[in-house]
């Protein structure tokens, strides 16, 4: 992924990916509107519910095109880190509304499954077949986009998780035109909110973790202490702190003790070492290393983190963020 999710992409420029996105929005909304009246005109619950998902497909998609432009906004006084964290947010965003779209349609599901009603067949599945063609088209306007970008990998998954919901509603208007079956409406209603369910609960979890500072999956923080303690001049370490600054950029902080008796220009090739270590072994990029003498370190420090209380009770007007 290009720096700040949209500097530079070297298989899809920004601009590229922005009318991809674009794109995307405007076939939704249309097919939205075309749902909405094809299940009020058939009495498809199923079809209504679909409609309701490629809705929040459409909003999903603007979010995911307002946060790519937010995204690409350099860093300023205000904020020193950029913009780049606007793609998780919209990520976080967009799963919660698809936790909510899918325990909507289930609960829905259960009030029509306890008092079934008689759809209109033919109009479902023509219906449901313009919708999954539309589905189709907005996976492939933005499937290569979601490899990239956790913000657009959320709108993609509200997109797949409409084209399969198509898929249900037109095997439930086969069934309801050949048997009469008009239970299959909800259950087929009860399917798609719990795949949706499935999904989005699978995948919060990663904006969760980026936004609470959280260690990056698949870099395990042991490993990282231990390669640091192990790494040439460098006798302790403490307040070591591992977090990502969006998806493609790891950051590390840490105090580092360096061997008694190092000069300063031994220190700053331990330091350089130490970041190049860092960089080819856990891909991370960004590191702030503090050295300090073994007399001089901080007594008593953690090694991961620091502890806040006992910070406040050591000195009560000091910010635990800019503690040792």
């Amino acid at each position: 992924m290009a720096q700040a999710h949209g500097h530079h992409h070297h298989h899809h420029p920004a601009d590229l990916g922005d009318r991809r996105v674009l794109g995307a929005v405007l076939v939704n909304l249309a097919l939205t509107v075309a749902q909405i009246v094809g299940g009020i005109l058939s009495g498809s619950l199923a079809l209504i519910a679909d409609a309701l998902h490629n809705l929040s497909d459409a909003v999903s998609l603007v979010i995911a095109f307002a946060a790519r432009r937010i995204a690409r906004r350099p860093s300023d006084a205000g904020m020193t880190f950029g913009y780049v964290r606007a793609e998780v947010v919209a990520a976080l965003v967009n799963y919660t509304t698809l936790i909510l779209i899918g325990l909507y349609l289930l609960w829905e599901a259960w009030a029509r499954f306890l008092d079934p009603q008689p759809i209109e067949g033919w109009t479902v599945v023509w219906i449901a077949a313009l919708a999954l063609l539309v589905d189709v088209v907005t996976a492939w306007l933005t499937f290569a986009l979601s490899k990239e970008s956790m913000n657009i990998r959320a709108a993609f998954l509200h997109n797949v998780a409409d084209a399969l919901g198509s898929v249900g509603v037109i095997v439930a208007g086969v069934l309801v035109i050949l048997y009469g079956w008009w239970i299959v409406d909800p259950i087929v209603t009860a399917m798609i909110s719990a795949y949706i369910l499935w999904h989005a609960i699978s995948e919060i979890g990663g904006a969760i973790r980026i936004l609470m500072l959280g260690a990056p999956e698949g870099v395990e923080t042991g490993e990282v202490v231990d390669a640091l303690r192990a790494a040439d001049g460098v006798r302790d370490l403490h307040h070591v702190h591992l977090w990502q600054i969006d998806e493609s950029k790891l950051a590390l902080e840490a105090h580092l003790v360096v061997d008694p008796g190092a000069g300063m220009d031994r220190a700053d090739a331990v330091k350089a070492r130490v970041k190049a270590m860092l960089a080819e072994r856990f891909g991370i990029g960004h590191a702030t290393l503090e050295l300090e003498r073994p007399g001089d370190a901080c007594g008593e420090a953690e090694t991961i983190g620091h502890d806040a209380e006992r910070d406040r009770e050591e000195d009560p007007g000091r910010d635990p963020a800019h503690a040792h």
